[in-house]
């Protein structure tokens, strides 16, 4: 049982572990109520390099805020590791030591080396396309302890696999799939230059692509987004996810925003308490359905877990964001006046309402409140429109040029 001031006690089940992946602060505080675990990384050797909000000299201290939420911390230190960069490898296990990281999520041999050296638990990246148990046991004789399998594998052969290692299983259950093996493209480094084994993806796999024939002839197709993958989507099958002896599961979404990990994560968290309550039903499933459809999805696929995918495993028609859904932004915060508990903001993009429900967002700040007092010069508003600088009343601490969102 976990307690927190001002959030109401929420039950997190040991196993399946819930992993979140977040890039700073608000990420954090966004999902803390629902995980049991984050994954994240610094501004070296990580698949994600956009995001640069932990650096190695504050991975201590973000590491401590973790632990102040009573959740496990993982790095992620799984970009290829070229020859010039084995500097950088040392470096990062040195930083991961003095943080206390209870593991570090690797591929490349010369990550896990040096983690096992230095006596940190070691997590098998999906990088490294484990499709077998040999495979898993061959990483476990390294010092592994746990494999994060390849997206591409069905639930019946991670049965399979489950029923000959001990190794400790995490599997993907939810956001972005790759439309490569495992996520190895070479796509975005031939297009501009930008590895994404690097952790420099530029995702062209996104883009309008026309399908010429040897004609030269434009090739009808169902859509103009030809390489864009649907993202995974398996809150619909927990039973079946927990029964194949998956030990961890993981979401996908380290560039996502906060309210993104906080619908996620509250809806697997009610997914996985309620079927061990014995309360997991179809009525409940499409409620989560909906609620995850209302933030940033590219539409959703079951993946490989029945088989390939084919077609209906790509979004052909919207190559990102399908969600009717959308936050409009508002403002950014100017400055803010704790006694008063109140900030001073500029509306930017949009006027707000009375009863307008917000985001207010930042590197270390997520509040989602509603909106009920504007003032300006003294005088009560109902309403506000674009470029007014007002007063706004605010349900917790914010900061300046935090952005505010209608949502």
């Amino acid at each position: 049982m976990k307690v927190r001031a001002f959030f109401s006690p929420m039950h997190k089940s040991s196993e399946p572990e819930l992993i979140l992946g977040v890039r700073n602060l608000a990420g954090l505080e966004a999902c803390s109520r629902y995980a049991d675990a984050v994954y994240f990384s610094t501004d070296r050797l990580s698949l994600r390099a956009k995001a640069k909000e932990i650096f190695l000299e504050t991975l201590e201290e973000f590491v401590s805020e973790v632990r102040a939420k009573r959740l496990k911390a993982y790095l992620a230190v799984n970009s290829a590791v070229n020859e010039t960069r084995l500097g950088e490898a040392e470096d990062v296990v040195t930083a991961a030591v003095k943080a206390g990281v209870d593991a570090v999520i690797a591929w490349d041999p010369a990550v896990i080396l040096r983690a096992r050296k230095a006596g940190i638990r070691v997590h098998i990246s999906t990088q490294a396309n484990v499709t077998n148990h040999e495979t898993a046991e061959f990483y476990r004789s390294l010092g592994a302890e746990r494999i994060v399998f390849s997206r591409e594998l069905s639930l019946e052969e991670i049965r399979q696999i489950r029923q000959q290692t001990e190794v400790e299983i995490e599997a993907f259950v939810h956001g972005a799939m790759c439309m490569a093996v495992s996520g190895r493209c070479h796509l975005s480094a031939y297009v501009l230059g930008k590895s994404g084994n690097c952790g420099e993806c530029t995702q062209p796999c996104r883009w309008e692509w026309e399908l010429h024939g040897e004609n030269g002839l434009v090739t009808e197709s169902r859509g103009k987004y030809l390489l864009s993958a649907k993202d995974l989507c398996m809150i619909g099958h927990v039973p079946e996810l927990i029964g194949a002896g998956i030990n961890a599961f993981k979401v996908e979404g380290r560039l996502r925003d906060p309210g993104y990990l906080e619908v996620v994560s509250r809806c697997y968290r009610e997914a996985i308490d309620a079927f061990k309550a014995g309360s997991y039903t179809p009525e409940k499933v499409e409620a989560w359905r909906t609620e995850l459809a209302s933030v940033y999805n590219r539409g959703f696929s079951t993946g490989f877990y029945f088989g390939v995918p084919g077609l209906e495993g790509f979004s052909t028609e919207k190559g990102m964001n399908a969600s009717e859904k959308k936050r409009r932004a508002a403002g950014i915060v100017e400055n803010y006046y704790p006694k008063q508990q109140a900030a001073a903001i500029k509306l930017l993009e949009e006027g707000l309402v009375i009863g307008d429900e917000i985001l207010i967002e930042g590197s270390t700040t997520y509040l989602k409140q509603q909106v009920r007092s504007l003032m300006k010069e003294g005088m009560s508003l109902q309403s506000t429109e674009k470029g007014d600088e007002v007063g706004l009343a605010v349900d917790g601490v914010v900061r300046k040029n935090d952005r505010i969102f209608i949502i």
